[in-house]
């Protein structure tokens, strides 16, 4: 509640300006971080997905084509 008190006396842009620009100021280099490992994790996992996701198209095109070849 203390925090409530101290910020009602406060102009609008010291809430809704000052307050967030010092937060990036301070925790900036943290977001920063937090926000590259996020995509860096999904960039790998996209990696794999389409990996996994060629090997089974090469697979089936190989059973596929060698099937066919012992029909002959």
């Amino acid at each position: 509640m203390a925090v409530r008190e101290i910020l009602a006396g406060m102009p609008w842009w010291v809430k809704w300006v000052a307050i967030p620009v010092i937060a990036l100021f301070v925790f900036g280099g943290l977001i920063t971080s937090i926000a590259m490992v996020v995509i860096g994790l999904l960039f790998k996992v996209l990696v794999f997905v389409a990996l996994v996701g060629g090997l089974i198209y090469v697979v089936r095109k190989f059973m596929s084509s060698s099937s066919s070849r012992e029909d002959w």
